[in-house]
């Protein structure tokens, strides 16, 4: 099963992008052993989207409908890190070929422009910057293949 983080416009440099390279580069290079051969980030230029509806449809234009899509958004279900790691395993497991972590926008997704069968986390009611929750979510997918492979980086 592959792995994308979809986002919302690009981060170039900064420290940010440094955090993410860094963690997809470690998640990387644990994930071939547990049967997930790729972990990317993937980014859309959203600026000429004229509606929420226009940037949830160019942030998920690469989604195919076997994919499991999960949105990130603030009423979604909050994991702990051992959740994530378990349903990411369970749907490596029952043979999903493809998993799309998407962020949207500044204003968040357009319900109505969602597939029926998308999973929504969250990490918490807060609000989060954008460059942020990338870092976030990649730190938590290697921090979720730490935990499938043994290794000690995660600590409960």
């Amino acid at each position: 099963m592959k792995i994308t983080v979809r986002a919302a416009n690009f981060i170039k440099s900064g420290p940010e992008r440094d955090l993410i390279d860094d963690y997809l580069k470690r998640a990387n290079g644990i994930s071939r052993n547990l049967g997930i051969p790729e972990i990317k980030e993937s980014a859309v230029d959203i600026r000429s989207a004229k509606s929420r509806a226009d940037e949830t449809k160019s942030i998920l234009s690469t989604v195919l409908p076997s994919d499991i899509l999960v949105i990130l958004d603030e009423r979604g279900k909050a994991l702990s890190s051992r959740q994530m790691a378990k349903q990411i395993a369970a749907w490596r497991d029952d043979g999903h070929r493809h998993l799309t972590i998407a962020i949207g926008g500044a204003d968040g997704f357009e319900p109505s422009a969602l597939p029926q069968n998308t999973v929504k986390w969250s990490f918490g009611i807060q609000t989060w910057p954008h460059k942020l929750v990338r870092v976030m979510i990649c730190e938590q997918i290697y921090r979720a293949l730490s935990i499938l492979s043994g290794s000690p980086y995660h600590r409960d």
